[in-house]
């Protein structure tokens, strides 16, 4: 304070500026009495711009949020991902979402054609095959790169042959002892290398990004939990095909046993339709039908 002025007064300067002694720079920041001032005016200019340019991000995002799609529709008749019901009335959505009409479809497990008794016999091309017929679905008559799309659904399970389900719905099906093991495994082991060796001549007649739908289910085999759709999986990333797609089926009837003396595991009433595709030598994603 200099001599004669009065004890809270300040001059018309000073009160422009806001600070005693510290007149303001042309640049626009204020001389403090020491560096640390400057520092702390700085800071508090840098802080004051980027609040402003994270404000106006934000703006833009909420922006763009905001834009309409102009293309499609509000609708809820999605193919979902789990039902309760039978395959028959599931694989169809699975071909709408997965398989282009007019396609060529290698049902190489054909059985009793399940599968197909809800598909329009006019929307695809159809090879039925299975053992029954001749045609085992790890040697198929089909060049490389000839079919657009196979279709899996071995026996989920090993039978030992003999009388052993004889007369069941899973025989009938499969007439997996009728036709015989036809492996060098057993058991669980003898199930997983059918679909190997089914997945690797799949691969082998399946043009670039042709689809693979495979049917499982899990089992519980000398009381170890074994989840068969997990081990696909992996086996059939590794043969080169990219997992998709993944779809539960759960029965409509309660399953039971012969005889049962202490459960153990949980008794399977779901299985699995498995998607993939084959990469090849194409690059990129995937790309769903139009």
């Amino acid at each position: 304070m200099s001599q004669g002025e009065l004890p809270g007064l300040r001059t018309s300067r000073e009160q422009e500026t806001g600070q005693r002694g510290n007149p303001e720079r042309e640049d626009g920041y204020a001389l403090a009495n020491s560096e640390s001032g400057v520092e702390r005016t700085k800071q508090d200019w840098s802080v004051r711009n980027f609040d402003s340019l994270s404000h106006q991000v934000a703006v833009e995002r909420n922006e763009k949020s905001k834009r309409v799609v102009r293309n499609g529709a509000p609708t809820n008749d999605l193919v979902l991902s789990a039902y309760v019901d039978g395959n028959d009335n599931v694989f169809p959505r699975i071909l709408s979402l997965y398989v282009a009409k007019s396609s060529v479809i290698a049902d190489v497990t054909y059985g009793q054609g399940v599968f197909w008794r809800n598909v329009p016999s006019e929307d695809y091309v159809v090879k039925g095959t299975d053992i029954r017929t001749g045609v085992d679905c790890r040697s198929l008559p089909y060049i490389d790169g000839e079919i657009d799309c196979v279709v899996l659904d071995p026996p989920y399970m090993h039978s030992p042959g003999g009388t052993a389900h004889q007369g069941s719905a899973f025989e009938r099906h499969y007439r997996n002892n009728g036709t015989g093991n036809r492996t060098a495994k057993k058991y669980h082991e003898a199930v997983l290398s059918l679909y190997e060796e089914a997945g690797r001549e799949a691969y082998r007649v399946l043009r670039d990004r042709g689809v693979i739908i495979v049917k499982c289910q899990d089992e519980v085999c000398s009381n170890r939990q074994r989840f068969t759709h997990a081990e696909i999986i992996e086996s059939y990333t590794q043969i080169g095909f990219v997992p998709e797609d993944l779809f539960v089926v759960v029965r409509n009837n309660r399953p039971g046993v012969s005889r049962a003396v202490r459960q153990v595991h949980a008794r399977k009433n779901h299985s699995y339709f498995l998607v993939f595709w084959k990469k090849g030598g194409s690059r990129g994603r995937w790309e769903p039908p139009e």
